[in-house]
């Protein structure tokens, strides 16, 4: 599968913008197409809409069994998510 998408599950909740991102990776890669062209536009962003709404349902609806650990937020989301967190941050 696509080494961009990353394991959104673990300890910290997936934010919007995370299960976003992996649904548009999905398409995009499923597609063979970074960029559709104007016809298949609102194809592709359905088929991402859909993907990420499936996806937080399946984040949602995932049952860690008692005593067992949930796994470690991947490296990616914790870089993604400090450099979102340095943008924001007054001068």
């Amino acid at each position: 599968m696509c080494r961009s998408i990353v394991t959104l599950r673990g300890a910290d909740e997936a934010t919007n913008e995370e299960v976003e991102a992996a649904a548009l990776q999905f398409v995009r890669k499923v597609s063979g197409h970074r960029t559709p062209s104007r016809a298949n536009q609102a194809v592709f962003e359905r088929a991402v809409a859909e993907i990420a709404d499936v996806t937080r349902r399946l984040l949602d609806e995932l049952i860690t069994p008692p005593g067992a650990k949930p796994p470690a937020m991947a490296r990616s989301r914790v870089v993604a998510r400090a450099k979102r967190a340095q943008a924001h941050e007054p001068a």
